[in-house]
């Protein structure tokens, strides 16, 4: 079967959303000539006296950022979302639907540092981080209109992150969003059919056969999902069943942070640049519900193919069929895990290689 699905065109399930990717692995011998450009590495000040997300600096809507020393949190000065808005629905022969959305968006800034990622934080650094989405979470839940927190990370121009000091966002909402409503529904009908946790099943087969792990350690899993539609797509999964990140305990806290380090410092390592992506966190509903089905895990969804030039598009049949890729998962995960889990800019200095 592995020598099948390493040579012939064949489709996996994702287990996750019910949806299908075609896997092509025949054509990573075709020459290629499509996009590649040059890439310099930008090196940022510590500091940007321009940058609205800078401590000190004046944002967008005329506020200004206190001199903070770590994490610093504020409801986004354009919110996608907004709290204070009249409940409201309009429904034209059920063709045309509207539904008005409640919502709280937030900006975490990682660091007053404006040149620090998560790849070349400290693992105490990242632990800070780690906290603060506790302590978001934990706020925004209590919110008896909100019933859904998104965790997430735009990270590079090239995915629409429009302000490069380090951050992510929370949107937390009314609705359960598209995406963690199909995960949902999976998660209820495996648990419902077999009284077991899908993930759980899932990372315990993974574990057993060892050919998309990326990294290990006590508490926390990285691999390359076997459903994977980006080139070099990751999931983190905890070991034990958390329904969201509340649970953790300060053990849970050290590990998510070395498995957030390793895993960002090899993307940086793979073409030697600051590695673009979009992450986010998948965890239970906040509807009061105990969600017994649910297990944490975050996903990594980054769009480069062959090097820091050239990206990975979803177009023509991805876009009206469904996804595809080349490279196997099995083959992203082997390149991931023998990358070095030591940042290339330290190897850089010491002179050595990655």
């Amino acid at each position: 079967m592995k020598q099948f699905e390493n040579i012939y065109p064949h489709r996996r399930k994702n287990i996750l959303t019910g949806e299908w990717v075609l896997v092509s692995p025949q054509r990573t011998k075709r020459p290629w000539q499509g996009e590649v450009s040059a890439v310099e590495e930008t090196i940022r000040p510590k500091y940007e006296p321009d940058c609205y997300l800078c401590p000190g600096n004046k944002r967008a809507n005329g506020e200004s950022n206190p001199n903070y020393k770590s994490t610093f949190v504020f409801t986004n000065d354009f919110s996608s979302l907004l709290e204070k808005i009249p409940t409201a629905s309009h429904e034209t022969k059920n063709l045309l639907v509207t539904q008005n959305e409640i919502g709280i968006c937030r900006v975490v800034n990682f660091s007053p540092r404006h040149d620090l990622t998560l790849a070349e934080m400290s693992k105490k650094e990242i632990q800070t981080v780690i906290e603060t989405w506790r302590s978001e979470f934990r706020n925004l839940s209590k919110h008896p209109k909100i019933n859904h927190v998104q965790i997430f990370e735009n990270k590079g121009a090239i995915m629409g992150n429009s302000n490069p000091h380090p951050h992510c966002q929370i949107w937390a909402q009314e609705s359960i969003p598209t995406e963690p409503a199909k995960e949902l529904k999976q998660f209820v009908q495996y648990y419902r059919k077999n009284n077991r946790n899908l993930l759980n099943d899932y990372l315990k087969l993974e574990l057993k056969l060892n050919e998309r792990i990326v990294y290990e350690n006590s508490l926390f899993v990285v691999l390359v999902p076997f459903w994977a539609t980006w080139p070099y797509e990751t999931i983190i999964i905890s070991k034990k069943k958390y329904a969201n990140m509340l649970a953790f305990k300060s053990a849970e806290v050290e590990e998510f942070a070395d498995a957030l380090k390793t895993i960002t410092v090899k993307y940086d390592n793979l073409f030697k640049t600051s590695f673009p992506y979009s992450s986010g966190i998948h965890q239970a509903p906040t509807d009061g519900k105990p969600h017994k089905e649910w297990h944490f895990h975050m996903h990594f969804y980054p769009p480069l193919l062959r090097s820091a030039s050239v990206k990975k598009y979803m177009v023509g049949y991805e876009m009206l069929a469904e996804p595809q890729r080349d490279i196997t998962p099995e083959l992203s995960a082997k390149v991931l895990r023998e990358l070095s889990t030591t940042h290339y800019k330290k190897l850089k200095r010491r002179g050595e290689d990655v």
